[in-house]
């Protein structure tokens, strides 16, 4: 491939302006894994099912290990690294933890990042509206009963 197929993408990336070169096949997971070295987005199924490679861009759930580099261009994307402030773990963080809303954490960051998603479109989610938002994020862990009240006590 010679250097005119490349492209340049600049986005915003927790928060932070970012610029980077990139194949026109590029998927956004293996961007952040491999050239940005952001490895809290993990891989797992490959194919949107599983929710491990969960990002936000534009403050939506996006699977990250189907979604070309390049629709991030000029786009707003927060990983798991982006969520804790200044040393601080966010509410959301927080509610995890204090719950035990994980077990090996593999499924974590997806489930953070779904749970941020949902309470900036709907900050009193019911039951119902919590188990659809999280619907695309399987935990192997867990039961999901702690996840869940970890996401209830946030309502």
């Amino acid at each position: 491939m010679d250097a005119t197929e490349r492209m340049m993408l600049s986005f915003t990336l927790n928060g932070r302006p970012v610029e980077v070169d990139v194949e026109p096949s590029d998927l956004l997971l293996d961007v952040l894994r491999n050239r940005l070295g952001l490895k809290g987005t993990k891989r797992s199924c490959d194919v949107e099912v599983c929710g491990a490679c969960t990002v936000l861009m534009n403050g939506l759930p996006v699977s990250s290990c189907t979604t070309l580099a390049a629709d991030a261009d000029g786009q707003t994307v927060l990983t798991i690294e982006g969520v804790a402030q200044g040393g601080e773990l966010d509410r959301v963080q927080r509610a995890f933890v204090e719950h035990a809303g994980m077990q090996c954490g593999f499924c974590t960051p997806g489930m953070v990042l779904a749970t941020t998603a949902l309470l900036n479109v709907n900050p009193k989610p019911d039951n119902a509206e919590i188990r659809h938002f999280l619907r695309g994020n399987i935990c192997r862990c867990t039961g999901y009963i702690k996840i869940l009240e970890a996401v209830k006590s946030l309502v």
